[in-house]
């Protein structure tokens, strides 16, 4: 049995109604006997694990470890991914350091295989593992449905957690970068085009922090560790990748109605 979470419609309205029913639409997917399956399992398992070549052999926790960073296209790739754990995280030429995508780096960082003691053997990587798996699958179920909402999802919780990061605000800017769903909410909203992404990187990081300086007062990422302003570049993304136009959509009128204020309505023009 699957799991069709129920998204209305799209743009600035279907988002608020996914935000206000989501804790019961993720319990219903969580109660699943697939889901409980899936999670008993690896709560059995997974202590038993201490090396990448542990966790290779057995499909069904590769399965669930991979889903926790969004990977789960790998699940065949097994070779590829024994590299990327083995290498894990301390050697700077290690492969995960190297490749631009970093959901790889955070997978060789929560299990470090090149630690003393791998973390699969800590008390709480469990419950670690599997609630980045829910939460990463309800945003699948979700995308299947809507992609801008499984986008949205997604910048919300990534860019919590590289806006709080300690790297320079320029290695942030190209963790942006090198984050296909986060690349595409930021280029979206900040209204640049397709041809945007052939030019220089250093070039493209310049003209991010200026259109975002532009748009929301600040160049700098941190300033998304702040909710409101992540939800600002939230709304900004679904009203541009909605279908409607953007001065008579549903989605402006929606906004207009909620008494956010003229300064929020200029912004998101």
């Amino acid at each position: 049995m699957s799991f069709a979470p129920v998204v209305p419609s799209g743009g600035i309205t279907g988002w608020i109604f996914l935000k206000r029913t989501m804790p019961a639409q993720q319990a219903a997917q969580n109660a699943l006997p697939s889901s409980r399956r899936d999670e008993a399992y690896f709560r059995e398992k997974i202590g038993k694990v201490t090396s990448a070549e542990d966790l290779i052999a057995d499909r069904r926790l590769l399965s669930v470890s991979l889903g926790a960073f969004g990977l789960e296209a790998d699940i065949n790739n097994k070779y590829f991914i024994r590299k990327v754990l083995e290498g894990g995280t301390l050697d700077a030429a290690s492969l995960a350091n190297k490749l631009a995508d970093k959901q790889y780096l955070k997978l060789a960082a929560a299990f470090g295989f090149d630690l003393g003691v791998p973390n699969t053997q800590l008390s709480g990587f469990a419950d670690s593992i599997l609630s980045q798996y829910a939460t990463r699958r309800f945003e699948t179920a979700v995308g299947a449905q809507r992609d801008d909402m499984r986008l949205a999802l997604n910048a919300e919780r990534e860019l919590k957690t590289l806006a709080g990061s300690t790297s320079s605000d320029r290695t942030k800017w190209y963790g942006v970068l090198g984050s296909a769903p986060l690349r595409k909410v930021f280029e979206t909203a900040l209204g640049l085009p397709a041809a945007f992404a052939s030019i220089n990187l250093d070039q493209q990081v310049t003209v991010m922090k200026a259109k975002t300086d532009a748009l929301f007062g600040e160049e700098s990422l941190a300033q998304f560790a702040d909710p409101a302003k992540t939800e600002l570049l939230i709304r900004r993304f679904l009203m541009r990748s909605d279908a409607a136009g953007p001065a008579t959509s549903p989605a402006l009128q929606l906004l207009q109605a909620s008494g956010r204020g003229s300064g929020l309505l200029s912004l998101l023009r």
